[in-house]
């Protein structure tokens, strides 16, 4: 076996669920979808025609299945996955996938945003849910929020050429409870 065809088949054993032992290899696996999204190519694509730099339900459902791995499922989400999911959110020039995506890395990074800050959180199989709607569990009127997470979000999304207005509105709303009207402007200018 060639030494590419041995990693390529490595890649696709790592992404798998039952192999996700961690949140680390949970982002791992998030950045392999990434390289697929931007390629067009790799093991998250084969079977199936996809352009690169395009993010399909499949691409969601593959970050799905990642982040609610049972060796993650009851961890909150970790910055090495919000990341790789913002990652991925760039990378997507073309979307087909009705705003799945949209849902999916608004909820995650507010899970990941709500733990930080010592604020309860749902496991993720509720959490991340489509059906699940994050005003049943995302904080509303957060008081402790982390400002330092905040501010990493904010430079996130002002880095990011793809606008999510569900996860512009919930941080707006958690920076709107952590810290007084007028230091608004400064902390947070995410544009929408």
């Amino acid at each position: 076996m060639s030494a590419q065809l041995a990693a390529s088949a490595e890649t696709a054993v790592t992404l798998e669920p039952a192999k996700i032992s961690c949140r680390e290899s949970a982002a791992r696996a998030l950045a392999v979808v990434r390289d697929g999204v931007i390629t067009g190519e790799g093991p998250t694509t084969r079977g199936r025609v996809h352009f690169s730099r395009a993010l399909d339900v499949d691409d969601v459902a593959w970050c799905e299945r990642i982040l609610t791995a049972s060796a993650v499922v009851h961890q909150p989400v970790s910055r090495a996955e919000a990341e790789a999911l913002f990652e991925i959110d760039e990378a997507a020039t073309e979307r087909k996938d009705s705003g799945r995506f949209d849902d999916l890395i608004a909820k995650a990074v507010v899970h990941h945003a709500a733990s930080v800050s010592g604020l309860p959180v749902p496991p993720r199989s509720i959490a991340l849910a489509p059906e699940t709607s994050i005003e049943s569990w995302a904080p509303a009127n957060a008081t402790k929020v982390d400002i330092e997470v905040l501010n990493w979000i904010a430079n996130q999304m002002r880095s990011n050429r793809h606008r999510n207005r569900t996860l512009a509105a919930l941080i707006a709303t958690l920076v709107g409870a952590a810290i007084p009207l007028t230091q608004l402007p400064n902390v947070f200018d995410i544009g929408m």
